[in-house]
């Protein structure tokens, strides 16, 4: 892709894309993204500085992901794309009477309640394993030694952990807890912008990984530490929970939009409501960005996927209406015809029958990577494995306590997820990797970035940093402040409930890489909203 608009649009005055062809490194914090590049310059490939940037990103950016996270990730090598579900079920024993016996009426946010079982370490050994070329210890060294030795807090990170501090003083409340504060506030303060924090449990357990391929998390001593904290708090975990996970190998699944396939992982993740909006969009002709009906169509129909994904993702054993149900042309088609010129309160339709990082590599042998990792609501449950820096996330969350609900609780099963890798083709060549984290934000980041690219020929910093817009609920959208106040003023009389919002961190961070197939120049942007960066060569 290079028909880019690099002039003639307001916001590519901010930064310029990056340009390179040897490798390219793009996430959200500057030292992970270098932590990938060295891996490249080491020999290693696009799948390799993947696993490294990830790594490194737990240590980083703790704020967003952990060693305790969820991972996944779109694949190109050697011609094909591959989808890696790094995300890991609940535990067997846990069911909705059992929670609602503990007295809660919904799922609760932290403690051991909402914890599955952490995919990241498997989906980082599984992707060495089948596509890397350097040993996986060497490939976690980068992130064992910011560990170690320690790095200073960039201003985006200390802002979200300071922020996260003041949360958990408020909500998290037992022992269970002790250690969170321990490893990320210790002496009952966080760290600031520009001081140097270290965490030798943290370093300790990457290298266990790294010497282990991660068999010690699930099956080792780490797995008895993790089983054994889970234990001594009344948590659901075991050690056979963790014994029993392996990642799972998954066929992406796709819509064409204006010739280009467009590339999700399939559910449990969301990435299908990215599909069923862009499934809707195709119907319509846009010629224009900036007018007040581009937006409206965009708001309208990424209401209709969402309110359909929230009825109907979950695993995709459990779902009752297929992947290919839900991005049947047919049932695009009857959703669009619901699109008029006054905002509606969208509801599910019914098909026919019958605080997260992103990265993006690339090497100059073809492989591209889209990888996506989180913990979930930031640093996660609040629960953190002594001396290990492990921060284990909250996906349980997710769940359903109404047994009649697609995504109901059981033991053993993976909720509906929010982090969801991108990845772009024409006629079977690839185009990029892409992603925007940010929770419920990333559908509609797909969505907004996509069509900038696709409909509007923008390179991919002025894609990412055009102003982004949320829905919320019913009629309820949220814009940056950057956002045109004119068209927002439109927007009103046509029945949206406009909301400003001056936190960029709610409108999701990205990251995409762009490839000329024609020469094998790479094309990188990256988040303006945050600390991210593009390392390449």
């Amino acid at each position: 892709m290079k028909a880019f608009d690099y002039l003639n649009y307001p916001y590519a005055s901010q930064r310029m894309t990056t340009v390179a062809n040897r490798g390219m490194v793009a996430t959200s914090q500057p030292l992970a993204a270098q932590a990938g590049l060295d891996i490249l310059k080491q020999g290693g490939n696009a799948i390799d500085a993947a696993i490294a940037t990830a790594a490194a990103l737990t240590v980083v950016e703790p704020t967003s992901n952990g060693i305790g996270s969820d991972a996944f990730a779109l694949v190109w090598t050697k011609g094909k794309l591959y989808g890696l579900n790094g995300s890991g079920p609940s535990p067997k024993s846990i069911s909705i009477q059992k929670v609602k016996k503990k007295g809660h009426r919904k799922m609760p946010a932290y403690g051991w309640i909402p914890v599955t079982v952490p995919g990241a370490p498997g989906a980082w050994a599984e992707l060495s394993d089948k596509f890397g070329v350097l040993p996986f210890k060497e490939i976690l060294k980068p992130a064992i030694d910011y560990a170690e030795i320690g790095y200073p807090i960039s201003p985006t990170l200390g802002k979200f952990w300071k922020k996260a501090y003041k949360k958990y003083k408020e909500v998290l409340d037992g022992d269970e807890f002790k250690h969170w504060f321990d490893t990320f506030a210790p002496n009952g303060k966080v760290p600031e912008i520009g001081e140097v924090w270290q965490s030798k449990g943290h370093a300790n357990t990457l290298k266990s990984i790294g010497q282990t391929k991660a068999k010690s998390f699930y099956e080792g001593e780490i797995a008895n530490q993790i089983s054994a904290f889970s234990a001594k708090h009344g948590g659901f975990l075991t050690k056979e929970d963790l014994a029993s996970y392996q990642p799972e190998w998954v066929n992406p699944i796709s819509v064409n939009y204006r010739g280009y396939d467009v590339w999700e992982i399939p559910p449990n993740g969301q990435g299908l409501v990215a599909l069923m909006a862009l499934n809707i969009l195709k119907g319509f002709s846009f010629t224009e960005k900036e007018a007040a009906d581009t937006y409206h169509k965009q708001m309208e129909a990424m209401k209709l996927a969402f309110t359909d994904g929230q009825t109907y993702i979950t695993e995709e054993k459990d779902m009752k209406h297929s992947v290919n149900k839900l991005l049947n042309d047919t049932y695009a088609e009857e959703r669009r015809k619901l699109i008029r010129n006054e905002a509606i309160t969208p509801e599910p339709g019914q098909p026919l029958k019958g605080g997260t990082v992103y990265l993006a590599t690339a090497d100059k042998e073809g492989n591209m990577v889209s990888f996506i990792q989180s913990n979930y609501m930031g640093f996660g449950s609040g629960l953190v494995v002594p001396n290990t820096g492990i921060a284990l996330q909250n996906r349980g969350h997710n769940f359903s306590l109404n047994p009649s609900h697609d995504n109901a609780l059981k033991g053993g099963k993976r909720t509906y997820h929010t982090i969801i890798p991108g990845f772009l083709t024409k006629n079977g060549n690839p185009v990029g990797p892409f992603g925007v984290m940010g929770g419920f934000m990333q559908p509609q980041g797909h969505v907004q970035v996509l069509m900038n690219t696709i409909d509007f020929h923008l390179n991919p910093q002025a894609a990412l940093d055009a102003p982004r817009w949320q829905w919320i609920e019913g009629k309820m959208i949220a814009v940056e402040s950057t956002f045109p106040s004119h068209i927002a003023e439109s927007l009103v009389r046509k029945g949206h409930e406009i909301q400003v919002q001056l936190e960029k961190g709610a409108f999701g961070r990205g990251q995409m890489i762009w490839k000329d197939n024609e020469t094998g120049t790479l094309y990188g942007g990256t988040e303006s909203r945050t600390d991210g960066t593009i390392a390449s060569y």
